[in-house]
This record gives C-alpha cells, sequence and structure tokens, in this order.
C-alpha cells in the first residue's frame, strides 16, 4: 500500500436529492472548499439556497467529464446518486488521486476497485449513512459490551436483531410514504433475504411472507428480513464460542403495513417487470413524501446473550426521529454520518483502502459521541 494521499480539503458532493441534508452544512464548515453537483448548476444553487448554504458551497451542473476535469490528487467525492454508478465514480476517483465516500452498500463493482484505490493511497468510505451506518455503530457498541460482560470464550447462545425504517410521522391508510424511489423500495421486496432463525441458516425468497410483530417502547411495528444478515454475525465479530439463536437485519413498517400492502403483493408474486414499473409510478404518484408531510425514521439493534453460567447480557439502542420543517429525518440521519466520516478523511485518521462506517467498537464508540454531540439523539439500554 502506498502512502496514504493527503486531503486536499476541497469536498465535491455529488447529488442533492432527498437524502442531503445538514450533513452538507457540517462539510461547509470543516471544509476548505465545498462544490455541489446536480443535474444543472440552477437546480444546484436552488438547492444550496434550502439549504441555507448559498455562497458557502459552489454550485456545478453533473456530468462525470465535468467533474474528472476538476478533480485533484486529495479532493474528497461524495457520491449520493444511486449505488449502481458508484463503480463509475471510484474509478474516476482513482485515475484522478481523489477519495471516495457514500452511504449505500458495498458492491461487488467497488469492491474490485478497492486494491487498486489502496494500492494509491486513497480512502474508500461506505456504509457510512443510517442504514447502513448508524446501524454498524449500534451493533459494535453492543457486542463490544456483551463480550465484556459475558466473555469471548464463554459458551453461549445469542439474539440479536436490527430494524431500521422511514415511515410516515402521522400514518396514512397505506402506511407508508415514499422518500425514495418506488422503484427501489418494491426491489428490495422482491430480493431473497438470508438470514439466522432457529440456529439455522434460513432464506425468505419474499421476505414480507415472514413478516411479524415487533414492540418497541409499547409501540406495535412490523418488521422484515431484508438482503443478507449472515456476513455480519463476522463484521460484528461475535465471537466464536458464542451460537446464534437469531441474527437478523431488516427494515421495520408501521403496524397494518402488511395488510394494506396486500394488493402489490400480488403484483410481486406474479413477477410482471413492466407491470411492478408501472405500480412504482403509480404507487410514487399517489403516495409521495410532500413538503408538508413529516417523516419518522426508527432504528431499533437489540442484542441478547445466555450462558450456561449464568453470565447473561442485553442491551439495546433506539433512534426514533421525526422531521421538521428544516429537514426531513432521512436526511439528517444519512447525510450527518456520511459527513462525520468525510471530515474524518480530511483529517486523516481513516486510512487507504476499504472503510465501512467505523468498523471497531473503540472507533463506533467515538462515532456515536460526535454525532451525539451534532444532535443526533438516541437512548441505549444494557441490563447484565
Amino acid at each position: 500500500m502506498s502512502e496514504r494521499v493527503p486531503a486536499s480539503g476541497t469536498v465535491h458532493w455529488i447529488g442533492a436529492g432527498l437524502s442531503t441534508g445538514s450533513g452538507l452544512a457540517r462539510l461547509c464548515e470543516s471544509a476548505g472548499r465545498v462544490r455541489l453537483w446536480h443535474r444543472t448548476e440552477e437546480r444546484a444553487a436552488e438547492a444550496l439556497g434550502r439549504l441555507g448554504l448559498t455562497g458557502r458551497a459552489e454550485p456545478r451542473a453533473y456530468t462525470l467529464p465535468a467533474l474528472t476535469a476538476e478533480l485533484v490528487p486529495g479532493d474528497v467525492v461524495v457520491s449520493m446518486l444511486p449505488a449502481p454508478e458508484h463503480a463509475g465514480l471510484l474509478a474516476a476517483c482513482v485515475a484522478g488521486g481523489a477519495h471516495f465516500a457514500c452511504s449505500s452498500y458495498v458492491s461487488d463493482a467497488v469492491l474490485e476497485q478497492v486494491p487498486e484505490a489502496a494500492k494509491a493511497g486513497l480512502v474508500v468510505l461506505t456504509e457510512a449513512g443510517l442504514d447502513p451506518g448508524i446501524d454498524h455503530l449500534f451493533a459494535h457498541s453492543l457486542v463490544a459490551r456483551a463480550r465484556e460482560a459475558v466473555g469471548d470464550g464463554t459458551a453461549a447462545s445469542y439474539t440479536f436483531t436490527s430494524y431500521c425504517g422511514g415511515i410516515p410521522a402521522v400514518p396514512n391508510d397505506f402506511r407508508y410514504r415514499f422518500s425514495w424511489a418506488p422503484a427501489g423500495v418494491l426491489g428490495a421486496l422482491r430480493s431473497p433475504a438470508r438470514y439466522i432463525e432457529d440456529g439455522a441458516e434460513t432464506t425468505a425468497d419474499r421476505p414480507w411472507e415472514v413478516t411479524r410483530p415487533h414492540v418497541l417502547d409499547g409501540e406495535s411495528f412490523e418488521v422484515y428480513p431484508n438482503r443478507d444478515s449472515v456476513p455480519f454475525v463476522e463484521q460484528y465479530e461475535l465471537p466464536a464460542a458464542w451460537r446464534a439463536r437469531s441474527f437478523v437485519r431488516g427494515t421495520l413498517r408501521l403496524e397494518g403495513w402488511l395488510r394494506a400492502w396486500d394488493a402489490v403483493f400480488e403484483e410481486l408474486r406474479a413477477g410482471d417487470d413492466a407491470r411492478i414499473a408501472a405500480l412504482a409510478r403509480e404507487l410514487a404518484d399517489r403516495y409521495p413524501t410532500t413538503e408538508a408531510d413529516r417523516d419518522r425514521v426508527v432504528l431499533a439493534v437489540s442484542l441478547d446473550v445466555r450462558a450456561e453460567e449464568g453470565r447473561n447480557w442485553s442491551g439495546s439502542y433506539l433512534l426514533d426521529l421525526v422531521g421538521d420543517a428544516e429537514e426531513s429525518a432521512m436526511a439528517r440521519l444519512v447525510s450527518r454520518p456520511l459527513a462525520l466520516g468525510v471530515r474524518h478523511i480530511l483529517d486523516g485518521s481513516l486510512p487507504a483502502g476499504l472503510n465501512r462506517a467505523a468498523e471497531t467498537a473503540a472507533r463506533s464508540e467515538e462515532w456515536l459521541g460526535e454525532l451525539a454531540g451534532e444532535g443526533v439523539e438516541f437512548t441505549l439500554r444494557a441490563a447484565p
């Protein structure tokens, strides 16, 4: 690995959609120069005005060639674009000697470029938003606390759950409003979910069919598994001596969601791609998140460990935030941790190569402390 490329102090934030919030303002306070790239320069300027950042960041019309022309070694590129576009952006960063950051799950196409980026001394920061992102921080913190209480070598079994959802603050008949592309929501539901249940790996081809109730502080929700949970057993550093009774990462919805979406599920079962694409457009028109609506984000992560010697431990984190007139909850909770990660690129504390939010318990505690200091409120409950 080459020596890490020093940060130049310039940040290129690509995209000003629904997840771009006050994190960008935080970067304007700490970076030497910030450029906001959007579909047109006018749209970028409008977004800066909406965020109260006129004059604090430079608006730009985004195309990959235009961005590439302005990159200099040590710049940081922050992608708020759809995940399939990250690989192309990262390739441009590697060619231009720039660091890269995003809030999305790391893809195979991005992973393929990590060795070259690391060799060039560049940071590749991924999974540094809400989910994935803050959920990783909660998980690392809980696992570390449990390991200290129970002991790595103690024979034990555990249940781990991590559920996150963006939901309407005021429930509607559909029990949901779209704050991101409906096609993405429907696509996620069509993707099989792998998780651990009753001590065995399980796959749900239709995740919604294993939806179950979930109660948080007396309020009832519905949850279902999402994506592939199994690799996170290792990523979260759960001891090999512990046996998983259950390990699930998934999505949280309002109570009644399963029933309200019955007609949608019928379309998904039929599997007609053209019809599902049309349905996504219909749902976007029927259930949008408007300026009058307030969104709510709930993230709940819990770990319960039971050892034969009676050395038990349980703990949980709960984050429950409602958006306001200035900023949606989703925008705040995606952009602020991402901006925090970018600041760590700027100050040189993140190493070259692949980084996912904070990948150790110690760094997770640091990130959580910093986020709490910036107004991201959450609660920790733990008991031996």
